[in-house]
């Protein structure tokens, strides 16, 4: 069965007075129907500029998307004129965005930001919409649905205002949602509540749902796979259960690493990813980890390893010279 989202060979960068910032170099991977799908890295690795290039929402200038293909349901979105993107986003697609106070518009109400995105895609007519509206925040749990309407977002919690933005992005019945860091601004107790009920619709509804975070706690409770990114690129990629357990990656072990762990000492230190993320105007012929890389080898300087098998479960891919030779014991240290 073909994918829903086949992201293939996606270059973005940016036209800087530094230089050119390669910030997507050459990424590819695939989402199905119905599929959780998680993109992890640091700030900086990607990761939000590749959500944005698959709706085509890179400022240019200075971004723009150079080469790839962006397949979704079968046509290649890099090819859509600039309207028929517009009527794609929102009813097709829809986005979750990493802040909702900056992405809600302070001056509407909530039933308006819902019910405008109904009249536009679907055509629904205001008596409708407003019956759909009343619909959707019951599906994201919020209560009192007829006064919550007709608040405007500075009213409502942070938790609150993420469900309005889930009952957004639910509105049109979108065959794929991207959350971008959608539970960044909210406490442990509010997150873990943004994300079940992101879970429970996704699956009830039969909804795709790429999640982007560098919260690996995240990645182990709700996504069926996991692409790690470094420096625009694509390091390692395979199921949730491979990523946690036999990690392939330096990259991927050192963020493994730096989370906190309940079988751990409670006096013992985390070990933080050493070193800073690279400057992309400066990269070099080299793999891009290599100076933060403990496993690092002579070959590491010469050439950009590309994904390649890795471990033992079919569909898990590494980009490392020695991803063979890493040992349990290099993992769990």
């Amino acid at each position: 069965m073909p994918p829903l989202l086949d992201i293939r060979g996606l270059h973005t960068e940016f036209r800087t007075s530094a230089g050119v910032v390669r910030a997507v170099d050459g990424m590819s991977y695939s989402v199905q129907a119905g599929e959780t799908v998680a993109i992890v890295g640091e700030s900086g690795s990607g990761k939000s500029v590749g959500a944005m290039s698959i709706l085509r929402l890179i400022p240019d200038p200075p971004g723009r998307i150079t080469a790839g293909e962006v397949l979704f349901d079968g046509q290649d979105l890099l090819k859509l004129s600039e309207e028929q993107m517009r009527q794609l986003r929102g009813s097709q697609i829809g986005m979750i965005f990493q802040e909702p106070m900056t992405s809600l518009n302070p001056v509407l109400t909530i039933g308006r930001q819902i019910t405008e995105t109904l009249e536009q895609h679907r055509g629904a007519t205001p008596a409708a919409a407003r019956e759909r509206a009343l619909a959707l925040l019951g599906l994201v749990g919020i209560a009192d649905a007829p006064r919550r309407l007709k608040q405007y977002p500075h009213q409502l919690s942070g938790g609150m205002r993420q469900r309005i933005m889930i009952a957004i992005a639910l509105a049109c019945e979108p065959k794929l949602i991207i959350a971008d860091e959608p539970t960044t601004a909210l406490d442990v107790t509010i997150q873990a509540q943004i994300l079940e009920l992101m879970k429970e619709l996704t699956q009830r509804l039969n909804i795709a749902l790429v999640v982007i975070t560098h919260n690996l706690g995240i990645v182990a409770r709700y996504a069926t796979r996991v692409n790690v990114m470094y420096a625009g690129r694509i390091v390692e990629s395979g199921s949730a259960a491979a990523i946690y357990h036999d990690p392939r990656h330096p990259y991927t072990i050192a963020l493994l690493r730096s989370v906190p762990r309940l079988d751990r000492p409670r006096q013992a230190r985390l070990d933080p990813v050493e070193g800073q993320p690279p400057d992309l105007t400066r990269l070099d012929g080299g793999c891009a980890f290599r100076p933060r890389c403990r496993f690092a080898t002579d070959a590491c300087a010469t050439a950009r390893p590309v994904l390649a098998q890795a471990g033992i479960e079919q569909g898990h891919w590494a980009a490392c010279f020695n991803s063979g030779s890493l040992s349990t014991t290099d993992q769990a240290a």
